[in-house]
């Protein structure tokens, strides 16, 4: 069984076999956490970037971890920007995390974290975002694998607690 669980943290920081990367679709470095990633990183995965062609929104893409303490980044694009819910962003955003998990299971990694994806500057909001990444990641808890981590790295005390009170409701 998969442990799905959220920390207050700086994703940039955690040892962990991935972490993921709410990209822009040019996968060249950006703002926000996208940014902060590149910047830890180092110049090698901003190269190893280049030689993708960019991503899709709900497509993920692997690079190596470089100077992270991760080993591997998972680079998902374009997390969808809020328009009001009536335009598939709820699937989307299902889809990054879905395609992100799937692909860690395909390379054997045992741990990932994510951001939350799209609630910064794509505007989605944090309690719909938070349902959308807990409730995709718990359909993944029962099937078998390496992956036994998934931790959902927050930003802000409020963003945690909102990730701790949807885990809270899986148990319940």
């Amino acid at each position: 069984m998969i442990n799905l669980h959220a920390i207050k943290a700086n994703i940039t920081t955690l040892a962990v076999d991935a972490i993921v990367n709410a990209a822009n679709s040019s996968l060249l470095g950006g703002g926000g956490v996208d940014g902060a990633i590149h910047r830890a990183a180092g110049p090698e995965m901003l190269h190893e970037c280049r030689l993708l062609g960019g991503c899709r929104t709900g497509e993920v893409k692997i690079t190596r971890g470089y100077k992270l303490p991760a080993r591997f980044v998972l680079h998902t694009t374009v997390g969808p920007v809020w328009r009001g819910g009536g335009h598939g962003e709820d699937t989307l955003l299902a889809q990054c995390y879905g395609r992100s998990i799937e692909l860690a299971r395909t390379h054997g990694l045992g741990s990932i974290a994510f951001p939350g994806i799209s609630t910064g500057r794509y505007g989605y909001p944090i309690e719909r975002a938070a349902g959308i990444a807990v409730a995709t990641a718990a359909e993944f808890r029962d099937q078998a694998g390496v992956l036994g981590e998934i931790i959902f790295c927050c930003f802000s005390d409020a963003d945690l607690r909102v990730y701790e009170a949807f885990l809270a409701g899986l148990e319940a």
